[in-house]
């Protein structure tokens, strides 16, 4: 059996870690809501008081909300850094963004340690059932994919930059809602001339556009089911500030992205924050006079 530690026990890293735990790994958990860590421990892991104590196992992996998450669990006092021993190994699997990635990179490499970029794309339920899709990159990459193997179903190699696979996961979130707002403004144009929104979902996410997105979020989206959450609109909003923020630095202009971000920011200012990020489309409804 190997130690390895786990930081972060939300809706996706609760179901990862105990999928690691199910693959033959003991688990070092933390978590900032101790609870959680003591729940965990009680299925079978171990709770610690600190991300240097998750450290200590020589490899931790974490996922966590954001960019000041990343940065405080990594740096601040008690972190991943004062735990980490010599030749260690980080696997950030947050999605944060590019710059924090490679500037945690380049202070991991100062220590001796390693640092991968792991971010993933699926839903809780996909974390529980070890369907994940997970981008990779970071020097140490070949080390992480045993791991990364036991929470997923496949791994994308995204070479040595640790910014990479955070490039490649922002902008596919960014894909993911644009697709929302389509289907939001597509359906509220059928259902403004008298067409069931279910009817025009079934025809599309069959034909042509038989794909994940459009199949699951087409369903949400036409049945305008956004609770409970498998994504929190507040985190939509974050990830496509994440994807301007990275545009600009890249001088890579992105209007689409404005957009839903816009749309998504608006939805928070509305009291919406808790709602899965395709609820955005309220507001598309709201815009066409469907909702009062």
């Amino acid at each position: 059996m190997t130690t390895i530690g786990f930081i972060g026990l939300g809706s996706m890293g609760l179901p990862m870690a105990t999928n690691l735990r199910g693959a033959g790994y003991e688990v070092l958990a933390f978590n900032r809501t101790r609870e959680k860590a003591q729940a965990f421990a009680k299925e079978g892991g171990w709770a610690v008081d600190r991300p240097r104590d998750a450290a200590g196992a020589g490899v931790v992996v974490s996922m966590v909300s954001n960019d000041r998450a990343l940065e405080e669990i990594v740096e601040g006092s008690g972190g991943v850094l004062e735990g980490l021993p010599q030749g260690g190994l980080h696997v950030s699997m947050s999605t944060v963004s590019p710059a924090a990635a490679r500037r945690l990179g380049a202070t991991h490499a100062e220590h001796g340690c390693g640092y991968v970029a792991a971010p993933v794309f699926g839903r809780p339920e996909a974390a529980a059932a070890r369907k994940l899709w997970i981008c990779s990159s970071g020097a140490e990459r070949g080390r992480a994919r045993p791991i990364l193997d036991a929470l997923g179903q496949g791994v994308f190699d995204f070479g040595e930059d640790p910014g990479a696979a955070n490039v490649v996961k922002l902008s596919g979130n960014f894909l993911i809602a644009a697709a929302l707002e389509a289907m939001a403004e597509a359906f509220a144009l059928c259902e403004k001339n008298g067409i069931a929104r279910a009817a025009v979902a079934s025809l599309f996410s069959s034909t042509l556009f038989a794909c994940p997105v459009y199949k699951n979020y087409g369903d949400v989206v036409a049945a305008q089911r956004y609770s409970p959450p498998g994504f929190r609109l507040a985190l939509g909003a974050k990830d496509m500030a994440l994807v301007l923020g990275a545009a600009h630095e890249s001088g890579a202009p992105m209007p689409a992205a404005s957009l839903v971000h816009d749309r998504l920011l608006a939805s928070v200012g509305r009291g919406r924050a808790d709602l899965d990020w395709a609820g955005l489309a309220l507001a598309v409804s709201e815009d066409a006079g469907l909702r009062r």
